[in-house]
């Protein structure tokens, strides 16, 4: 074990490993004093990453988890989820192995859960309008796209770059995850964020910068957008339905079932009086327009009413019991030597 401060949040790190070689070493030794544990978990690579680790690495914090199949990235940090909890750890942080991710950054992601302001931290590389620049245009494109299609499915309107797998969850909260649920493959992130939704939990966006060398991505936002949409689809009416129907009723769920009749009989009765005028060739009368616009018109309303209802529902209050001042403190101290310079978006 680290020669570790022993008022420090036990706080462990999961690293995914699957074709990282170059890079998972570096990753390794940049990860700071404040961890405790490090669980490398070798997804079945086919370079053999857990032996590369075990046979390179001195850090005795390292722990090589093997799986015995492929299970996906999800699956990998899931099974390091459970290997964490187990060793007791209070903060599990996931970092990638493939040097996009800065270890420096570590402790801005743990001090808002150890602060009792956060069950759950992500990366968001959008905060710096710089970062645009050294970003591909068709992935600024494609993280649009998916972070409007997650705060609809997740109900989490406060956060950004949904594929960003910086993360931090305290041990508490992950133990209520049904990991056995949770996507296997890139969707894990997202589906996390609707799994804690469901359990009221906090999310907070961490301002980061992504480094971007010669390391390849195995996600192409082109492909998975059209993948992730019925996925997006799936959660939202599960969280819908979860949220308004079954745990709950209020008026915005009155609101939601109305303007869904409404504006669907208005859009049902003009096309039907549109398709008779067409074939009749006979003007509607001004009373039949009325009743298609009116009712549309009434039901957008009460549904962008059920929208800023929903909007405003974001979870506020954490999960977890607060860590104790005194870890924090300590925690404090060492995020101060850790700090970046100036320069850096955070």
């Amino acid at each position: 074990m680290a020669n570790l401060p022993m008022q420090t949040p036990s706080i462990s790190v999961v690293i995914p490993c699957y074709r990282v070689g170059a890079h998972i070493l570096d990753v390794i030794r940049s990860i700071g004093p404040e961890v405790t544990t490090i669980f490398a978990v070798d997804d079945r690579c086919p370079d053999g990453s857990g032996k590369f680790v075990r046979e390179n690495c001195t850090d005795p914090r390292v722990a090589v988890l093997e799986n015995t199949h492929n299970l996906g990235v999800g699956g990998a940090v899931m099974r390091g989820y459970e290997e964490a909890i187990a060793a007791g750890a209070e903060i599990i942080v996931k970092i990638d192995g493939d040097g996009q991710m800065d270890p420096a950054l570590l402790p801005a992601f743990v001090v808002p859960i150890a602060a009792g302001d956060a069950d759950y931290t992500k990366g968001n590389r959008f905060f710096d309008p710089e970062a645009f620049e050294a970003m591909p245009r068709a992935r600024v494109v494609g993280n649009a796209a998916l972070s409007f299609m997650t705060k609809l499915s997740t109900g989490y309107w406060n956060i950004f770059d949904p594929t960003n797998g910086y993360t931090a969850i305290h041990a508490r909260v992950a133990e209520r995850l049904p990991f056995k649920k949770i996507s296997n493959r890139y969707f894990f992130e997202t589906d996390i964020l609707f799994r804690l939704n469901s359990l009221n939990a906090v999310v907070v966006d961490v301002p980061m910068q992504a480094r971007y060398e010669d390391e390849v991505s195995g996600l192409r936002i082109g492909k998975i957008i059209p993948e992730f949409f019925a996925k997006h689809v799936r959660n939202f009416i599960k969280r819908i339905i979860y949220r308004y129907f079954t745990r709950d009723f209020t008026a915005a769920s009155v609101e939601l079932v109305a303007g869904l009749l409404l504006v669907s009989f208005g859009m049902i009765w003009g096309s039907y009086h549109w398709y008779l005028s067409a074939i009749r060739d006979i003007v509607a009368t001004a009373g039949t327009v009325m009743i298609a616009a009116l009712t549309v018109l009434m039901g957008l309303q009460l549904l962008l009413a059920f929208l800023n209802y929903d909007i405003a529902s974001v979870p506020k209050r954490v999960l977890h019991p607060n860590l104790s001042r005194w870890k924090l403190h300590r925690l404090s101290l060492i995020t101060d030597k850790a700090a970046v310079n100036e320069d850096d978006p955070i």
